[in-house]
């Protein structure tokens, strides 16, 4: 064989041999533990919403998730840390609402593109936000709320717990909707509203996670009258959605989903999928988001690519309508 024939046909070889070792690796995946890096604080629901897929993940393929929290800037650093990893599914990201739909739009300083910078794998759950309020205030329910409100323009405060958050921007598209006026008091969490909602500090509140609130809602002491999803809530089924009360097709739910970065190969995504899906079956998954009221959510990474892209239009318009800007 000539030494040019030789060269080319051992190039070949190695192409071959390369193409052949990286199937697989992608076939073997994983053989090692994975990241799973969840943006907000440990204990909340964000987190056991993160810590469920962990498991149920890692039961399927045979291998540890490990679960990393990496809160700040609304969720913002730790989604960008799984856009800024390596692409070999070794670290992937349990993000939210808050940084794939609303962020682009509130901040001009987002380090991380949506479309460019991610692989999505699969919605993992929801939270319906619900309307709570003191039992003190001069209303019983939305009705009354919104007929107050009127009479009343730009005196009526309700807590959220933060500019730009999904149980904010709900709150803003009601008001839309229903012709109000509304003032917003932000506070740094759901921990902090609670306290303050129960001594009647402020008198209403727009609650992005019914876990912090169920119990005082069940014990009388606050008093849940309206929620935010098309369908009622499991947690609260006595209590009407916003469409039922006299606003049809209102819905806002703060979603999360699990994402990879952008270039990880789409057999490695597919795996992350079908173990979340797979995963998601199991008694233990279904009762850790029936803890935290929580609606356990599976769809392709296609289906969720797409949610995406139409989350962000959605609330980029209301945004841009209502001049909502980040404090």
């Amino acid at each position: 064989m000539q030494r040019r024939d030789f060269m080319a046909a051992s190039a070949l070889a190695a192409c071959g041999a390369a193409v052949q070792g990286s199937a697989w690796a992608q076939a073997a995946y994983p053989t090692r533990p994975v990241r799973l890096i969840v943006p907000f604080p440990p204990g909340g629901p964000t987190d056991i919403m993160g810590r469920t897929a962990a498991k149920a993940m890692g039961d399927k393929l045979g291998q540890q998730f490990v679960v990393e929290n990496k809160a700040g800037a609304g969720g913002n650093i730790g989604t960008d840390a799984v856009a800024k990893a390596a692409p070999d599914g070794y670290t992937i990201g349990l993000t939210a609402i808050s940084s794939l739909a609303i962020a682009p739009h509130l901040y001009s300083n987002v380090p991380f593109n949506i479309e460019k910078d991610f692989a999505p794998i699969s919605l993992v759950g929801t939270t319906p936000c619900a309307l709570v309020i003191n039992p003190g205030a001069p209303f019983s329910d939305l009705k009354g709320m919104v007929a107050y409100a009127k009479a009343n323009p730009g005196k009526l405060s309700y807590a959220t717990s933060g500019i730009g958050t999904s149980n904010h921007l709900a709150a803003e598209l009601l008001q839309s909707v229903a012709g109000i006026q509304l003032t917003n008091v932000p506070y740094k969490g759901s921990s902090q509203i609670v306290p303050d909602l129960l001594s009647g500090t402020v008198m209403m509140s727009m609650e992005s996670s019914l876990a912090t609130t169920l119990q005082h809602i069940n014990s009388g002491k606050l008093k849940a009258i309206a929620v935010t999803s098309s369908q009622r809530s499991k947690a609260l089924p006595g209590v009407p959605t916003i469409a039922e009360s006299g606003y049809p097709g209102f819905e806002v739910e703060t979603w999360f989903g699990l994402v990879a970065p952008a270039g990880t190969p789409q057999a490695i995504v597919n795996k992350l999928h079908d173990a979340w899906e797979g995963g998601s079956k199991s008694q233990e998954s279904h009762t850790a988001f029936d803890n935290i009221s929580g609606n356990l959510r599976v769809n392709t990474p296609q289906q969720f690519a797409d949610f995406i892209l139409t989350e962000n239009r959605r609330w980029g318009e209301l945004i841009r309508k209502l001049g909502i800007k980040a404090s």
